[in-house]
């Protein structure tokens, strides 16, 4: 298969290893990217894999919560400048556009385009009336929803509300508090998911697989690859499972036990984090 210019440059940007190594992994796979990135956390030659590639929208993330601590929405709502993401029209209409969601139960980006906002208009009116204002594209990309049924909703606005978050808490003896707190430290640290036992066996499986080749690669021994394997493993763990992480506010334990000294039974039942221009999959 023909090597482009353009597939190297895309593997780079992934991983941040050199051209060559980028041509020879893509050659060795194929064209496949996504078999390059393998190939090269492999050889040890991507010295900067990124989680997720991210675009150049600007704009805006915003959270609500409803008074009762039942209910929370996150919206995310772009523009095309960080010029514009931040002027007094644009920050008013993501406003109103929050509070829309926050009052109504909806499901889809087109029914909240329709949706009545408390200044009477719809929502596509709205943006309309700004995007005459502002002069560039304005749209709503996502939101989501979180309705707690045995606990309490907590949001996070992270680095000039770039990054947001929502925080389904459940248990006694955790207050407001305790949710922004674990709010914060999934702003902060950007978990794959609550707990180890989430990790579908086949992300494990090919962890484990690179890491065993990584250890053959640096000539270790064959009888102390697996427990090398086993220990990054953990790490990995340590890593992407929240309550595994340390807590960003007291190095000295992990979230999980903090959430244990902080009331009685406290669970995270769930989370939505938002960065700004991150890739995603179709949601609405």
């Amino acid at each position: 298969m023909q090597i482009s210019s353009e597939m190297i440059k895309t593997l780079r940007d992934r991983t941040g290893a050199g051209m060559m190594d980028c041509k020879k992994a893509l050659e060795a796979s194929d064209g496949n990217i996504e078999s390059a990135v393998e190939h090269l956390r492999k050889k040890g030659a991507a010295v900067a894999q990124k989680r997720a590639d991210r675009s150049a929208k600007e704009g805006i993330i915003l959270t609500r919560v409803t008074p009762d601590g039942t209910r929370g929405v996150i919206v995310e709502i772009n523009s095309e400048t960080d010029f514009v993401g931040r002027s007094e029209d644009f920050v008013k209409f993501a406003e109103r556009v929050a509070e829309t969601l926050e009052v109504n139960q909806l499901s889809s980006l087109e029914a909240l385009s329709a949706a009545t906002t408390s200044e009477g208009k719809s929502v596509e009116q709205l943006l309309n009336d700004v995007l005459a204002k502002v002069g560039e594209k304005v749209s709503i990309r996502r939101f989501t929803r979180v309705a707690s049924r045995d606990g309490h909703v907590s949001a996070y606005t992270h680095l000039g509300n770039k990054i947001g978050v929502l925080v389904d808490l459940a248990g006694s003896g955790g207050n407001e508090a305790t949710g922004r707190d674990v709010a914060m430290q999934i702003a902060a640290m950007n978990p794959m998911v609550i707990s180890r036992d989430q990790i579908e066996q086949g992300v494990i499986d090919r962890e484990l697989e690179i890491y065993r080749t990584q250890a053959a690669n640096e000539g270790k021994p064959p009888h102390v690859v697996d427990r090398i394997a086993n220990g990054k493993l953990e790490k990995f763990f340590q890593e992407v499972c929240l309550l595994e992480q340390t807590f960003i506010k007291d190095p000295g334990k992990t979230v999980r036990e903090y959430l244990q000294q902080a009331g009685v039974g406290l669970a995270v039942k769930s989370f939505t984090r938002f960065h700004l221009g991150e890739e995603i999959a179709e949601q609405q």
